[in-house]
């Protein structure tokens, strides 16, 4: 009896054996991962580059006279358009009608000196002492004649007014006057772009408060040094303003077009966005094989991107499907 069941167990034994080779033999092979690749190529990109700024008034001027005084009057408020040489403020006249005595005084007896000179009746001496007596005078009424009467140096809108008629002046502007015709903006643009940028070249301005329209604006002046720290240099923007409507302080979007450029276009599924950063990769596909590409940006257009990276060829094929779950140098094949 024991016998038999060892020899029924050894049975037991050698059909699990069996079934084990079986098994194995019958087992399945780990596949590899399967992606879909797209082949990119060359493509003409316009250069288009686009920069926020907020708009400036081409010039501001705080008006106010060189010494301290009484304002007589006012002539302007807030939001008034006045032009270049109007009268906007009126100081006290005092000082000015009594310099005004002197120097009408003062060429009265240089006149009569000077007769006398000529015919040998005064010395050299005095007739120089008469005539630079008179000279001061004339230009200590002349400056206050020019602080009396305050003018506005240009065509703009009065934007500020810190005094009434009758109060001392103290120390602020009594009104200030900006040019709004051109208006101006201030951009910072790349280094690398800094010998493609013109006087002149004409660019499209957005305006915030305007919504969608269009403004044609152009580069009015560029600054001469880059920054060293971001590597940027300014560039002045001038849009003209007729009609007034564009006002400074409101926000701006200013695009410059640098031309047309051949660079390879990938299409948007390509992009890998890595999780916690900014950084934009590719994966490679190469002889059955992946690799992980870092990229950098421009332009988006419609459904692909503009690749600025020199290292990608035109025919390379990328990836374009399970990138997440993709790795650099991974074993692949493309799904048919």
């Amino acid at each position: 009896m024991r016998k038999n069941f060892l020899f029924g167990l050894m049975g037991c034994l050698v059909v699990f054996a069996a079934c084990s080779n079986k098994k194995a033999d019958t087992g399945t092979v780990d596949e590899k991962f399967k992606i879909k690749v797209q082949q990119v190529a060359i493509q003409e990109v316009e250069q288009l580059y686009e920069y926020t700024a907020i708009i400036q008034a081409e010039a501001v001027n705080n008006i106010a006279p060189l010494t301290g005084g009484r304002i007589d009057k006012i002539f302007v408020e807030v939001g008034d358009y006045v032009t270049k040489g109007q009268v906007l403020v009126q100081m006290n006249e005092n000082s000015l009608k009594q310099t005004k005595s002197q120097l009408d005084n003062l060429k009265t007896s240089f006149k009569r000196i000077d007769e006398l000179y000529k015919v040998g009746g005064v010395s050299k001496s005095d007739w120089d002492a008469m005539k630079t007596n008179l000279d001061v005078t004339q230009t200590s009424y002349d400056n206050l004649l020019e602080n009396t009467q305050l003018l506005s140096p240009l065509n703009g809108v009065i934007t500020a007014r810190n005094y009434d008629s009758g109060d001392l002046y103290g120390g602020l502007p009594v009104v200030q006057v900006q040019q709004i015709n051109p208006v101006k903006m201030l951009i910072n643009i790349s280094e690398a772009l800094f010998t493609k940028v013109k006087v002149g070249m004409p660019v499209d301005i957005l305006v915030d408060a305007y919504d969608g329209e269009v403004f044609k604006g152009k580069v009015s002046l560029i600054y001469p040094t880059i920054d060293g720290t971001t590597h940027t240099f300014p560039v002045e923007i001038q849009l003209p303003n007729g009609d007034r409507r564009v006002r400074p302080g409101m926000y701006a979007r200013v695009t410059i077009n640098f031309g047309m450029v051949n660079h390879i276009v990938v299409p948007d599924e390509a992009i890998y966005r890595q999780q916690g950063s900014g950084n934009r990769y590719v994966y490679v596909y190469d002889n059955g094989r992946i690799f992980f590409k870092q990229v950098q940006l421009g332009r988006h257009l419609d459904t692909k991107y503009e690749l600025l990276n020199e290292d990608i060829k035109d025919g390379v094929y990328l990836a374009t499907s399970g990138l997440a779950r993709l790795k650099d140098s991974l074993e692949v094949d493309i799904e048919k």
